[in-house]
């Protein structure tokens, strides 16, 4: 039997979802939401995902994915899923969302956010350091990095480098797929996942 694999989209925008969770969320918490998503927008601006949709549609869809699957109200955890890629795709710094987000916010963005390599550390040496960290990632910044992950890799095909689509794949395989074992449904979709796009393991074309 085929596997029908689950994906999340957020082309409505903000203001479709604000208005479908708005008897999830207290009027209050919802400007706490607000507020994120408008310095999340600012500070993307006209950034684009590598298959040409806007930024935004990512940061929402990874919303979507802990409130819709995990049923995650808690503002701070989902204020930094919508900012947590601000310090490391923009110019922003960690103390901006400290000011901005408090404490509880600025630590999570900070675990799920890849550092500048060290002196004499290569980019790939880097990034093996920043994903090999996250096996010691509190819960909540964990699932934001779950979340964040299925957002770009549920629609791997469409990346448009096929290159990338096999190494992706890989490095999802290795080193995400056992963080999700802890969470059954990350763990059940990431196993979908892995069947829907078994065709990459090798890098071969999908045929």
């Amino acid at each position: 039997m085929s596997i029908v694999l689950e994906r999340f989209e957020a082309k409505a925008g903000w203001p479709v979802l604000r208005e479908g969770w708005a008897s999830r969320f207290s009027p209050g918490d919802l400007e706490l939401l607000d507020t994120a998503v408008d310095f999340a927008v600012r500070w993307h601006a006209d950034q684009v995902r590598p298959a040409g949709e806007p930024y935004v549609e990512h940061l929402l869809e990874v919303v979507r994915v802990l409130v819709e699957t995990l049923g995650i109200v808690d503002v701070d955890v989902l204020r930094a899923a919508v900012l947590h890629d601000v310090v490391e795709d923009t110019a922003c710094s960690p103390e901006a969302v400290r000011i901005g987000f408090g404490d509880r916010v600025a630590e999570l963005v900070e675990w799920v956010t890849k550092p500048e390599p060290a002196e004499g550390q290569s980019p790939a040496e880097a990034r093996e350091a920043y994903l090999s960290r996250l096996q010691s990632a509190p819960t909540d910044a964990l699932v934001v990095k779950l979340a964040d992950r299925l957002s770009n890799v549920q629609r791997l095909d469409s990346h448009p480098r096929p290159d990338k689509r096999g190494s992706y794949y890989r490095e999802t395989a290795r080193t995400i797929v056992p963080l999700a074992q802890g969470h059954p449904w990350f763990r059940q979709w990431y196993a979908s996942w892995l069947e829907t796009f078994a065709h990459l393991a090798d890098g071969a074309p999908h045929r």
